[in-house]
């Protein structure tokens, strides 16, 4: 799942930690989902949605598999 976290983060000018004690997770949680190594629970996805003022459909994309077409 691909997601725009960083770009969104980085408007707002703010750091990984800053968004990670604004979301009471750590900062090493924001690193991971940013470089999609871990998917958020629906709860942390929907606090980072309100958040950085989108949805979560506009910040997570669902990457779909090419050959299971």
């Amino acid at each position: 799942m691909k997601n725009k976290i960083k770009e969104l983060r980085k408007q707002k000018k703010l750091t990984q930690e800053e968004l990670a004690k604004q979301l009471s997770v750590t900062r090493q949680t924001i690193i991971a989902v940013e470089n999609n190594k871990y998917n958020p629970t629906l709860e942390l996805a929907m606090k980072m949605a309100r958040f950085l003022e989108t949805t979560v459909e506009d910040l997570f994309e669902l990457e779909e598999n090419k050959g299971n077409n």
